[in-house]
């Protein structure tokens, strides 16, 4: 396009070159974003303002400036905070210019909250979330068994925290059963696996009550229980659940949504062996009382037995008496049996000296003999045998075969 020389400028010569919109535009990104490629920034997020699309469009500014921010993907990554107006943040990323509004703006690709850090910042948002929605709720606690019989502990299997356990449920309360669930208690497979411990637990009736355990550590290695799902996987159980998660100064959102939170693993189980060992100690004081009561009572009787007996007089002599009574008694009943068995052996030697002489061994050794039949029977008769048959013949010494010629 052609423009026409006005007669005010008519005489002057070297007129400007000048530059399009784009041009201009183009000419500055390529200075500008060669030199900001990389930036760290500070400040406060304000204008916040997400698109459908899942990218993010929002404000920096700290007391004398603001610059806008363009966040691309945010709602593809994972994250453990939600950003909203007023939080601080740190950004890394690059200046841009956005030509279609003329405007610079930062293009981030690290954002992370500031203060209190990321983690604390989301376990307060999720904590703020879950405690709207009631999961906090004293009135939706299950009440925890007086005398558990059964336990269930989701923990690591090698841990501190479950030898620790086991030495006082064994030394406190050793007819509980203990069923130990594995779960690994730190790192981004810990919330799966603790969810998916909780689920069997229920699913199969494990344990009258449910302990989650692990010992100390920093809030990084404690995150896992930090977890929406296990939060919410905790308030659905059907079986109590006791949240026994670092040290007495350590909160995690499993303490408040569970149904009694214990300061430590031991402190756990303590408490579910607790009233076992009032029972214990309540018993034992009653069986202290009735020892003590019966050890008076026998102690008042045998003073009462004392007494007694010294006013009677004693039967020592009567029972010497009766005694030397016996004796005699057994002395003589002695003899009477001997002798009735000397009477009995000389009869029975006359009886064996008669039978021995009627003996038919007696008759084999004058010389005589014994003749049978091949059946057995005594031969009285030549009538009773014929030619051929076969017959014994008994002597003194042994037997003969014979036949019948």
């Amino acid at each position: 396009m052609e423009f026409e020389v006005l007669p005010l400028f008519q005489g002057v010569k070297n007129t400007p070159k000048h530059w399009t919109v784009s041009e201009l535009t183009s000419k500055m990104k390529s200075v500008l974003e060669p030199a900001f490629s990389e930036v760290w920034l500070i400040g406060e997020v304000s204008n916040y303002r997400p698109s459908a699309s899942g990218h993010l469009y929002f404000s920096l500014k700290d007391s004398n400036a603001m610059i806008s921010v363009a966040l691309f993907g945010w709602g593809n990554r994972k994250r453990n905070f939600q950003l909203k107006d007023g939080l601080q943040v740190l950004c890394r990323g690059k200046v841009s210019i956005y030509a279609p509004r003329g405007s610079y703006q930062m293009v981030v690709d690290h954002l992370e909250p500031l203060g209190a850090g990321a983690l604390q910042v989301a376990f307060e948002q999720l904590k703020e979330k879950l405690q709207s929605e009631g999961l906090f709720d004293s009135g939706k606690k299950k009440q925890i068994p007086t005398f558990p019989k059964k336990i269930a502990v989701i923990t690591s299997p090698t841990g501190a925290a479950i030898r620790d356990m086991l030495n006082i449920l064994k030394r406190r309360a050793p007819h509980i059963e203990v069923l130990v669930i594995p779960a690994v208690v730190q790192g981004e497979d810990a919330p799966t696996q603790l969810i998916r411990g909780l689920e069997v637990a229920n699913r199969f009736n494990l344990g009258e009550v449910i302990i989650l355990a692990r010992g100390g550590g920093s809030i990084e290695d404690m995150w896992c229980f930090n977890d929406e799902m296990l939060a919410r996987t905790i308030a659905r159980s059907k079986i109590p659940v006791i949240s026994a998660v670092g040290h007495e100064i350590d909160f995690t959102i499993s303490d408040f949504v569970s149904d009694l939170r214990a300061p430590t693993p031991s402190a756990a189980a303590e408490i579910v062996s607790g009233h076992w060992v009032d029972v214990n100690r309540q018993v034992l004081q009653s069986f202290d009382r009735i020892r003590n009561h019966i050890s008076r009572d026998l102690k008042n009787r045998r003073s009462v037995l004392a007494h007694v007996s010294a006013r009677l007089v004693s039967p020592v002599d009567r029972i010497r008496e009766r005694m030397q009574r016996c004796d005699d008694l057994f002395t003589r009943m002695e003899r009477s049996v001997i002798s009735e068995i000397q009477k009995r052996r000389l009869s029975l030697g006359q009886w064996l000296g008669k039978l021995d002489a009627l003996s038919p061994l007696r008759v084999l050794e004058r010389g005589y003999s014994i003749v049978k039949k091949s059946d057995g029977s005594v031969l009285r008769s030549f009538k009773e045998v014929k030619k051929k048959d076969e017959i014994q013949i008994r002597l003194l010494e042994g037997e003969i075969r014979a036949e019948i010629i």
